[in-house]
């Protein structure tokens, strides 16, 4: 289930909450009681800042343990 964040209007207090995509624009309950409004923030991430291939972000591709060391670097086979 995705996760959408939603931020007040009055205060600028940012929520989390897992919900169907069908769900994502719907009315948000102020969960402290107060009667905020919320509304869905635009998340973004992954983003580099650029749209330059040569200078993009390395990223590593199979090999890698689980852990995010390189393969048996931590110990695990």
């Amino acid at each position: 289930m995705p996760q959408y964040e939603y931020i007040s209007e009055s205060d600028g207090e940012v929520i989390i909450l897992l919900r169907p995509m069908s769900q994502a624009d719907d009315k948000v309950s102020d969960p402290a009681g107060r009667g905020r409004t919320f509304v869905r923030k635009i998340s973004a991430f992954g983003v580099t800042g650029t749209s330059s291939p040569s200078s993009s972000a390395h990223v590593h591709v199979g090999g890698c343990c689980p852990c995010g060391k390189p393969q048996s670097a931590c110990g695990n086979q």
